[in-house]
């Protein structure tokens, strides 16, 4: 048959759509940006789950990162330069370092805001092992609180610091954005604080249930709380006012929670058991554990809650994971330590939030 110059038209345009259309879908589905300590930070494109490129923070062993809603900033948190890096992502390049203090670690955004935690009374160094015998110092140094540093990320300028407990490790908001809650480690509570004047609101201590409280989560409809309790090999359950509900036996040494969208389920990254587990949000029953690599701290589901992406730092490789089977689909080679893991568009994970 032969085609007439209007046919030709039809589906030369036809055809351009569905290349538009396919390049468009591979577009939507985002990117996943990791954080190497060894390595900067690399990209990993979601719609063919392979890292595409990587580029550089200009300071050493980025671990903490988060990303702004609208997509426009990266921001990592450098543990040896004791600064963050604030990159603009559609050039990939350093547009601002800001200083903060020994060991920044975690960082989470709130609007166009960073908020790092930081440790004055940092040695450096791994923690001890559970049950290493405590060595004392000469000093009451681990004893300084911890301090959240909040950087104005548009401005690239420290404005203000929340004094925390010791060694703070997770960072969450409550539901209206004006709370703070942290995970103090080394005096194991849980604190609360306002974020506009810095008043500590409420602390909880976490002896009772486990030791070493590192992650905090709040669930989707802003009723509960979960941390991991480190060192208790536990995820313990609090209510809206932070009021202790319940602790529920995990895998060795858990660090990385976060529920899907849903809320129906919580999942936890239990590092030294090498398994991602999935309990059932209201029951707290376990459903799975997941096999998982080595040193597995955070995840991040992909914006269509499609697939689990867990960064496994020791064995240097991200773990895909179907979200809905709860079966590892991928294993895709990493190196450089990774530590953490955020996508663009936002989704929920241990270190974010839509």
């Amino acid at each position: 048959m032969k085609l007439t110059g209007m046919s030709q038209k039809i589906i030369c345009a036809a055809l351009l759509a569905l290349g538009v259309s396919s390049a468009a879908q591979a577009q939507s589905a985002g990117l996943a940006y990791i954080s190497n300590q060894n390595n900067g930070v690399g990209v990993l494109d979601l719609a063919t789950l392979e890292l595409v490129g990587s580029f550089e923070v200009g300071a050493k062993g980025p671990r903490g990162i988060g990303v702004t809603a609208d997509g426009k900033y990266l921001v990592t948190a450098n543990k040896d330069d004791a600064n963050i890096s604030i990159i603009d992502l559609a050039t990939r390049q350093v547009v601002k370092h800001v200083k903060i203090g020994k060991n920044p670690e975690f960082v989470r955004i709130l609007g166009d805001r960073a908020f790092v935690t930081y440790e004055p009374s940092s040695k450096g160094g791994p923690p001890p092992k559970p049950g290493a015998p405590v060595v004392e110092e000469d000093d009451d140094d681990d004893k300084i609180p911890a301090r959240i540093a909040i950087v104005d990320i548009k401005k690239g300028k420290l404005i203000k610091e929340i004094t925390s407990g010791p060694e703070t490790e997770g960072i969450e908001f409550t539901p209206d954005g004006k709370r703070m809650i942290v995970t103090n480690e080394a005096d194991n509570t849980i604190t609360m604080h306002d974020i506009r004047s810095g008043k500590l609101l409420k602390t909880v201590p976490t002896s009772k249930y486990g030791d070493r409280p590192r992650g905090i989560k709040v669930s989707p409809d802003g009723k509960r709380y979960v941390s991991t309790l480190e060192f208790g090999h536990k995820l313990l359950v609090l209510d809206a006012k932070l009021n202790p509900l319940k602790a529920v036996e995990t895998g060795n040494t858990p660090y990385g929670v976060a529920f899907d969208r849903s809320g129906q389920r919580i999942f936890v990254a239990a590092s030294r058991e090498n398994t991602l587990q999935v309990f059932d949000a209201q029951s707290l029953e376990k459903i799975k554990d997941i096999p998982s690599g080595e040193r597995c701290w955070h995840f991040t589901f992909t914006p269509d809650d499609r697939q689990i992406l867990l960064t496994c730092g020791r064995s240097n490789e991200v773990v895909v994971i179907d979200a809905e089977k709860l079966e590892v689909t991928k294993r895709i080679a990493n190196k450089g330590l990774p530590w953490g893991i955020v996508t663009y568009p936002k989704a929920y994970g241990s270190l974010d939030q839509p």
